[in-house]
């Protein structure tokens, strides 16, 4: 099994010296990686953001979950990240993802096509972007882009690339995550293009255990050098498990064992997430991770018992 490691994912702070401070305090705590999500919300420019945080930090790994691929021409975007692993001496993650949001297409006037259009897309941007990263220039010639003599520089640090984190909640873009990615986020089904009762629906155990299935059957053997990562939403460091629960479930119309057994949900006391993370890498895979910046403090004890481990 691999290595557990820790990410914190957050989207702004009060002021860029609260940015630089938050960095170092995530660095500091033992979390392996501060991520940024890409949307046209409240939050900062990723790019810049993650380079503000890397020269605040010295070891502190840096990422999107993920860059919008509709938003960016692969072109432009490799030049952008592998700048970004130059300059961070090598510390970058790369996150891309086909676009669900509907309110960014909206409030950015891009045309929202059908997710499997999206995914087509995706998948051809990363085959553009690898092979400037890797070989120094890319040609190609699909169905979404056309390319010509396009010179890759500088190249990353990290060779071929950056680890490549590609997630999902869909049969397709799992697959192409396990034959394609390095670290894989298991995700829920964000079909709807918004966050709603739908997508709670697919945060359960059983839909959980069945992307991992996907993502087994896709990679074949390679599956065993895949890192697989989850993306929490409930994370509660508290002394009654069960209350907590009740009252989560209550919440989201559910049953205390639909809670409990969920993925994106982590309640009790330290030493209860602690045991239960080492259940799930056993039962699901999942070593990798993520927080949010409003759980960083709380769940460092975890961080400082499992990471590495």
């Amino acid at each position: 099994m691999a290595a557990f490691r820790f990410g914190v994912q957050l989207s702004k702070a009060v002021s860029a010296a609260a940015w630089r401070d938050t960095a170092r305090r995530i660095e500091g705590l033992g979390y392996s990686t501060l991520f940024i999500p890409d949307h046209f919300d409240d939050q900062y420019g990723p790019l810049v953001a993650l380079t503000v945080a890397a020269e605040a930090t010295t070891t502190l790994r840096i990422g999107s979950l993920v860059f919008g691929n509709d938003y960016r021409h692969p072109v432009v975007l490799a030049k952008e990240v592998a700048t970004l692993d130059l300059f961070s001496a090598g510390r970058v993650e790369f996150g891309l993802g086909a676009g669900w949001l509907t309110s960014d297409y909206e409030q950015a006037g891009i045309p929202s096509e059908r997710p499997g259009h999206r995914i087509s897309t995706m998948a051809e941007s990363l085959a553009v972007m690898k092979s400037l990263w890797s070989t120094g220039e890319a040609t190609f010639r699909g169905e979404h882009y056309q390319v010509s003599g396009a010179i890759g520089f500088p190249r990353p640090v990290q060779r071929p690339y950056p680890p490549i984190i590609i997630g999902g909640g869909g049969e397709r873009v799992l697959g192409i995550a396990a034959r394609e990615a390095d670290i894989v986020g298991v995700n829920p089904n964000l079909a709807a293009g918004r966050i709603g009762t739908e997508v709670l629906e697919t945060t359960t155990a059983e839909y959980y255990h069945q992307r991992v299935g996907w993502i087994r059957q896709a990679a074949g053997p390679r599956f065993e050098q895949l890192e697989l990562q989850c993306l929490t939403f409930f994370v509660q460091i508290v002394p009654n498990r069960e209350k907590a629960t009740a009252q989560l479930a209550a919440m989201m119309s559910v049953t205390s064992d639909k809670v409990d057994g969920s993925p994106i949900a982590l309640i009790g006391t330290t030493d209860q997430i602690i045991e239960t993370l080492r259940e799930r890498r056993e039962v699901f895979g999942f070593s990798y991770v993520v927080v949010h910046e409003a759980e960083l403090d709380a769940f460092a004890p975890v961080v400082a018992a499992l990471a590495g481990t």
